[in-house]
């Protein structure tokens, strides 16, 4: 007999929303992750991201009981917006805005700090008593059977579910005990992120700002000590970015604000600057025994368009769902097949989707700059062109 339903390695947002979301559901869950999760955002081991969760991750949410203690937190993203600055200056030249009035009453999504993610889902799931998280136990091997994973944890336990499910990172422990191999795209570079203040309101646009080396995008925050914050991630080569991530505050404030187009007016640091490595990476596939892989242990995109994490809620609905319609079923073969048939494909084709639109936000050369800013006003000016893709983003039809 096995030791619960499902056990999750991995604790960051995409495994501990797993947690809760099973857990919710009434089944029995154990979430492990080898570092216990950082909740405070002064402590130096803060991830100071942030996520945008968009429209479809709602329901999920609140199915897993999470979305009233989440939403007095995030800040609503009613148009994305994507600045074409690849002139002679870092002024815009372009300026296109898809707006979620569009769609529908609602608006793309909501945009969080991952540590503050965080602190609400461990709250979460200490109010479930059928759902336990090992915070400090990581994954050290796994043995599948026919009817059930067996994995050996790092304190020396052993445990035993009828789903294993890997959210354990691009570096996945699991995926690797199980020999699943994954294909890396790789584009030298690396990306900051921080959050800004500036005069200039927000008004709850994302904005990608396009020049070279990568987009500067900044992102919707709920207002800090009475002035518009944003978050931002600021993506160029690897040595770029080491030179502006040991610049000066003043000299670092300057540069970033000429990288916005000055769009804000002046931007102030609000916070430290982390660096982040950008590869792109799908897994082979997508399960194997009693197994199904989530999240970063399946698929890796650059921090463009927030499809990361949605891509990995994605994965979680999809699951979700194919328990609740079999729960006998739950983790066997004829699961795992259709799991494997309704997310590589689609999954599949966004990782080639988001690797062209980042080498495409690269570019140096000013013919194809030039030609790029073209691209992006021909198919902004099809109004069923531009919908499908606002619907595309959001994994709807």
């Amino acid at each position: 007999m096995t030791d619960r339903d499902i056990l999750i390695s991995g604790g960051g947002v995409a495994g501990l929303t797993a947690a809760a979301a099973f857990g919710a559901a009434g089944l029995s869950v154990t979430c492990v992750d080898p570092a216990p999760p950082v909740t405070d955002a002064d402590d130096d081991r803060a991830d100071l991201r942030t996520t945008a969760f968009l429209q479809p991750a709602q329901g999920l949410l609140a199915e897993a009981g999470l979305w009233d203690a989440l939403a007095p937190h995030g800040a609503a993203l009613k148009i994305m917006r994507i600045v074409d600055a690849g002139g002679a200056r870092a002024e815009p030249r372009l300026v296109r805005d898809f707006d979620a009035a569009d769609l529908s009453d609602a608006p793309f999504g909501w945009n969080f700090p991952n540590w503050l993610l965080k602190r609400e889902l461990v709250a979460r799931l200490a109010t479930l008593p059928n759902v336990t998280f090992r915070a400090g136990v990581g994954t050290t091997s796994v043995l599948t059977r026919t009817d059930e994973a067996r994995v050996a944890l790092t304190d020396g336990s052993r445990l035993t579910a009828r789903l294993l499910i890997a959210a354990d990172g691009r570096d996945s422990p699991v995926r690797a005990a199980l020999g699943i191999g994954a294909r890396t795209f790789r584009y030298g570079q690396k990306a900051l992120a921080f959050a800004v203040t500036h005069d200039r309101p927000h008004d709850n646009i994302s904005t990608e700002v396009h020049r070279t080396g990568g987009p500067f995008t900044l992102v919707p925050l709920p207002d800090r000590d009475g002035k518009p914050s944003s978050a931002i991630v600021w993506m160029a080569e690897g040595p770029e970015i080491a030179r502006l991530a040991a610049l000066p505050v003043p000299e670092f404030e300057a540069e970033m604000t000429e990288r916005s187009a000055g769009l804000y007016g002046p931007l102030t640091l609000a916070t430290r600057r982390s660096v982040w490595p950008i590869i792109a990476r799908i897994a082979d596939r997508f399960t194997a025994e009693r197994t199904a892989l989530t999240a970063e242990a399946a698929h890796v995109v650059p921090p463009i368009g927030a499809q990361g994490l949605n891509m990995s809620l994605g994965d979680l609905r999809c699951l979700l769902d194919l328990a609740r319609a079999a729960p006998d079923r739950l983790g066997d073969r004829t699961m795992l097949d259709a799991y494997q048939r309704a997310r590589w494909p689609d999954v599949a084709a966004r990782v080639a989707g988001i690797d062209l639109l980042n080498r495409t936000s690269m570019l140096s050369p000013r013919p194809l700059r030039d030609l790029r800013a073209g691209a992006l006003n021909a198919l902004y000016s099809l109004r069923p062109v531009r919908t499908t893709l606002m619907k595309a983003g959001l994994g709807t039809r």
